[in-house]
């Protein structure tokens, strides 16, 4: 492995989240019975016509401009040929040689260095149907289609060969998935199919110039599956070089459960889809108006956010990396911010507990039972001295679970911080009395021999024993 170089391109595929298709009015929604959000537009019936939808033409601009591309002034439609049981026409249109936007970049972060990714080009097409597969060995296996996805409006971005390991085709499509995120033009669900990608792999022995044969895999739908499928066929192409022979230019398929990537078919070239200008719709001129306008829908993207929490909010690089991966992190920060005004805090405990429980629980954090009022409000009766910092962690997961609000939680589970000095001093004493060693121990200077101790009050009062205050008692009856 250290002789070689191995070298990667993405083709990500995005869903873009308009109600209609690319090419006519039939619904993009997720699911819905088999074949039911098709019109013979999108069924490929003769004699139909698309026509443009001209929210996917802005959204592939916004996405364009997200990406620093340049947008072409002159576009185009072509027909891509090709069979395949769920293309109903038999051709998939798509752009080929003048698409939407060119030469763009994003930059990725490793091992705390900054690497500029090229995209070599941006362009929109329509999505194909879906093949379900039934049968097994021991009956007859039988194919159905459903066409409700066809015509559902794509966008293909197309990196530049600049990836050098899986890692790095891992973070940059994590990055590629939260600049879209903040665009707003998809949901990008790698589990529902709206982001996709078709990775290209070779191997090259270190300081050649030339690239080696490459194999496609395709359609990785997330993050561990890419870099795995490419760490696997790296390898395998370099153990069959080690061995003599050759890589033979082909399309593979990543088999999850025996890890590792199987052949499908040659791969094609351009020449062989037989692309021609799509006959149906005209090339359109993109007005520099009409792209600047949309330039200045552009939100804050998340590189800019992460250097604005850290000179506004002074948090470290790390935590705002974290909370800026994705827009709704970053809202659900800024929201209990406006109600709280502790940025580190609130950014320790959306990293900390919160990620936890929404992991645990496989939910993304705009389904997050808790609320951002909810949690600011947890905080202050935290620092009010109203609830310990353990009480605190028990009283969030009540509000993970049942959606109820701290004081609520506190009132009825009778939760509030024990603060009076009298009740803890009785405690304290009978503490002392029952661990003579402990306190023995923090006279001649061990000090873990009071956390010790005060643990045992805590145990006593069911973690509801004012810290601060008992930690005060034992100094003055044991060092005074």
């Amino acid at each position: 492995m250290t002789q070689y170089e191995t070298v990667i391109g993405l083709e990500v595929h995005l869903e873009l989240k308009t109600d209609s298709k690319i090419f006519c009015s039939s619904s993009t929604s997720f699911g819905g019975k088999p074949n039911t959000h098709v019109c013979p537009v999108c069924l490929g019936l003769p004699g139909v016509l698309p026509v443009v939808n001209k929210k996917v033409v802005e959204d592939a601009i916004l996405v364009s401009l997200a990406l620093n591309c340049r947008i072409a002034g002159f576009s185009k439609f072509d027909r891509k040929n090709y069979y395949y049981p769920d293309m109903p026409k038999n051709y998939q249109i798509s752009q080929y040689d003048l698409p939407i936007a060119l030469n763009g970049h994003l930059e990725i972060e490793l091992g705390g260095e900054l690497k500029k990714i090229g995209i070599t080009r941006l362009h929109m097409e329509e999505d194909t149907g879906k093949l379900l597969h039934q049968g097994t060995i021991t009956t007859t296996p039988f194919s159905l289609v459903d066409y409700n996805r066809a015509g559902v409006p794509l966008l293909e971005i197309v990196s530049e060969p600049d990836l050098r390991s899986p890692e790095e085709a891992r973070i940059y499509l994590e990055k590629l998935k939260s600049i879209i995120q903040y665009t707003g033009v998809s949901d990008c669900r790698m589990e529902e199919g709206s982001l996709r990608c078709d990775a290209n792999v070779s191997v090259r022995q270190f300081g050649k110039e030339e690239f080696g044969t490459k194999t496609e895999i395709k359609n990785m739908n997330s993050f561990r599956s890419l870099q795995k499928a490419l760490t696997y066929e790296a390898s395998r192409q370099i153990d069959v070089l080690e061995e003599g022979g050759r890589i033979v230019q082909e399309t593979r398929t990543w088999d999850e459960g025996q890890g590792i990537t199987l052949p499908m078919r040659s791969k094609e070239e351009a020449h062989d889809y037989r692309y021609f200008p799509e006959p149906d719709l005209v090339p359109m001129i993109i007005e520099r108006e009409w792209v600047e306008s949309i330039r200045n829908r552009l939100p804050e993207l998340p590189d800019a956010r992460r250097e604005r929490y850290v000179r506004d909010y002074s948090l470290p690089v790390y935590d705002a990396g974290v909370l800026t991966s994705t827009k709704e992190m970053a809202d659900y920060f800024e929201a209990c911010l406006n109600a709280y005004s502790s940025p580190k805090t609130v950014g320790n405990w959306i990293m900390g507990d919160l990620s936890r429980l929404l992991n645990a629980n496989n939910l993304e954090i705009n389904e997050c039972p808790v609320s951002p009022v909810n949690l600011a409000s947890l905080l202050k009766t935290l620092d009010e001295g109203t609830i310990s910092g353990k009480i605190a962690k028990v009283v969030f997961e009540d509000m993970f679970a049942t959606g109820k609000d701290a004081g609520t939680i506190i009132k009825e589970k009778g939760l509030i911080q024990i603060s009076d000095e009298g009740s803890l001093s009785a405690i304290v004493e009978e503490v002392i009395a029952g661990n003579p060693k402990s306190v023995s121990d923090y006279r001649s200077g061990k000090d873990k021999a009071l956390g010790f101790l005060v643990g045992q009050v805590m145990k006593a009062t069911k973690g509801k024993a004012n810290p601060e205050l008992v930690n005060k008692l034992f100094k003055e009856k044991i060092l005074n």
